[in-house]
């Protein structure tokens, strides 16, 4: 079967966040087990599997994702790199419906190639900063909010970009505190520059130190600096090494992340499930 690995979040190659994406031509996952044994041999932070489903449901194929260490209940770049090779390789086109952990949720490609998600707005509640957190990242937080079960993750906001930028976090402390991983932001320093807040998001807990751009956190980081901001719509800047941008839409509960994504490698599965 093929394999391949797109990056999202970007136009060109070697930006953003890379995915592997495997179609399946079975109308049913492989065993899990093998799901994983796959997605540990790409060793990305996603790896996403998709299979076909009949016609007239309510959705059009069932996706999941795993890490290199487990399998996760939301992936946003890993989503906008399936829908991204279904419709280059014209399996797909106009909008598809996946059937995920996370329920459905919808794709829809627009003439320039930028692909639209719909999913849903992450619940924010205000929590206090848990001092293995704080310790971890060595820096001022000015606050903490749980992003609810799909997101799974601990979002806190720093003073400024500069303090996003030069996070070097404790990984094994953060490792252990719970949940998914850490969502790090702040407001952008130049309201000129292009983006309106920026993120890093770290998940050792599932096998990704960083993640270089993640959909998934951008359904709580909309929500949150929208509040902040005062508008609906906004443009995320994501990463260190390799960044990416999510523009954002809010839309109560919930969420559109447009992106473009480009396919670097195309290959061959050779072991079967």
């Amino acid at each position: 079967m093929r394999i391949r690995i797109v990056d999202a979040f970007s136009a060109r190659p070697f930006t953003g966040n890379p995915a592997g994406v495997v179609l399946l031509d079975s109308g049913a996952f492989p065993d899990t087990a093998w799901l994983q044994q796959v997605a540990t041999e790409v060793n990305l932070s996603e790896t996403a599997f998709a299979h076909p489903l009949p016609e007239g449901g309510d959705a059009d194929w069932a996706l999941r994702w795993l890490t290199p260490a487990a399998e996760v209940n939301m992936c946003g770049h890993a989503t906008l790199a399936t829908a991204h090779v279904l419709h280059t390789t014209g399996t797909a086109t106009g909008t598809v419906r996946f059937r995920t952990r996370s329920g459905v949720l919808t794709t829809t490609a627009d003439p320039g190639g930028a692909i639209t998600m719909d999913f849903p707005t992450a619940p924010l509640t205000p929590v206090e900063v848990p001092p293995v957190v704080a310790e971890a990242l060595g820096c001022a937080i000015r606050s903490a909010h749980d992003t609810g079960p799909d997101v799974g993750d601990l979002l806190v906001e720093l003073p400024d970009e500069k303090a996003v930028r030069a996070l070097s976090p404790d990984l094994k402390a953060l490792a252990g505190h719970g949940g998914r991983g850490v969502i790090a932001t702040a407001r952008a320093d130049d309201p000129a520059g292009g983006h309106d807040f920026v993120s890093r998001c770290f998940f050792p807990a599932v096998g990704i130190d960083e993640d270089p751009v993640t959909g998934s956190a951008h359904t709580a980081l909309a929500p949150f600096w929208s509040a902040r901001l005062g508008r609906a719509s906004l443009v995320g800047l994501q990463g260190a090494a390799r960044t990416g941008y999510v523009r954002t839409e809010l839309r109560g509960d919930r969420t559109l992340l447009t992106g473009s994504a480009v396919t670097v490698i195309d290959g061959e599965l050779l072991v079967t499930a």
